[in-house]
């Protein structure tokens, strides 16, 4: 058994910035034993714990998919002295990562439903790496309809934009991409927060359609509402409560919301889940 403590090292293979004013950075890391990818097999949902000797180590979501193959990505926030220190980082450079670490969204269950996900800010990169898994050739056909709802707040903060751009073409997967605000005069995509736009373009709910959420708690907030008027019921909605995760083993406590470890127990909950616990999220 892998020792939970114990990171894989890793080489940086490519770095690069993903948004206009160069907060967030995504990384493409390569195992320097190949068959440590093989143990550190995860599901669309799961995050990793970045781990960098001498500075410390922080929980990100994985951005790659699992359909994925050579490599492991994760596209990080500057926000502290080890996201700080990573962004110095160089191509070729080695560091560690620990995991794969908390659960995943529920895909035995979602398979044959139809799939609304609602992402925001840079929590999109978990949704990135659901959508890359859900469209993969040889999964594509278990899932029904597939609506996206993505919000920043404006056109340069948007992720993975060469992306955004093939999914807006392709007839498999409807993509609504919306902004907070913008003085950009070609911009031909929504105009307004994430909750307004979910509320004009979401599916109606049914036992076979599901919402995955995943974003800052303002959004999530102002969303939850949204759903109930749309119908959805609470075990059909599922979030992913990344901005608690902490050590990803659930040793030092500091992700609990009641009872619940969200780095152990999550970060992925159905909102009947959350209903139970304290109003923390």
């Amino acid at each position: 058994m892998q020792n939970p403590y114990k990171p894989y090292p890793v080489r940086i293979d490519d770095i690069q910035i993903a948004t206009e004013d160069k907060s967030l950075k995504t990384f493409k890391f390569v195992f320097l034993d190949p068959e440590d990818e093989n143990r550190f097999a995860y599901q669309a949902g799961q995050f990793g714990e970045l781990s960098i000797p001498g500075q410390g180590e922080i929980p990100i979501g994985i951005a790659s998919s699992p359909t994925e193959k050579g490599f492991v990505m994760f596209t990080v926030f500057r926000t502290g002295k080890v996201t700080g220190y990573l962004h110095e980082m160089k191509v070729g450079d080695i560091m560690g990562i620990r995991g794969p670490l908390g659960n995943w969204y529920p895909w035995d269950i979602l398979e044959g439903k139809n799939i609304l996900i609602v992402g925001g800010g840079f929590a999109f990169t978990t949704l990135r790496s659901s959508i890359k898994m859900m469209l993969d050739p040889a999964n594509r056909k278990k899932f029904g309809r597939i609506d996206v709802v993505y919000g920043a707040r404006s056109p340069g903060m948007l992720l993975y934009k060469e992306e955004l751009m093939e999914w807006q073409q392709r007839d498999d997967i409807n993509m609504h991409i919306t902004v907070d605000r913008t003085d950009d005069p070609n911009w031909k995509y929504h105009t307004g927060f994430v909750p307004a736009i979910t509320e004009k373009v979401a599916p109606p709910a049914s036992d076979d359609t599901y919402a995955i959420i995943c974003g800052p708690p303002v959004m999530i907030k102002f969303t939850q509402p949204v759903l109930d008027k749309l119908g959805y019921k609470h075990d059909h909605i599922i979030m992913s409560l990344e901005n608690r995760m902490k050590c990803g083993i659930g040793m030092c406590g500091r992700c609990n919301i009641g009872k619940e470890l969200v780095c152990k127990d999550g970060p992925v909950f159905t909102l009947e889940e959350l209903n139970k616990t304290p109003k923390e999220y």
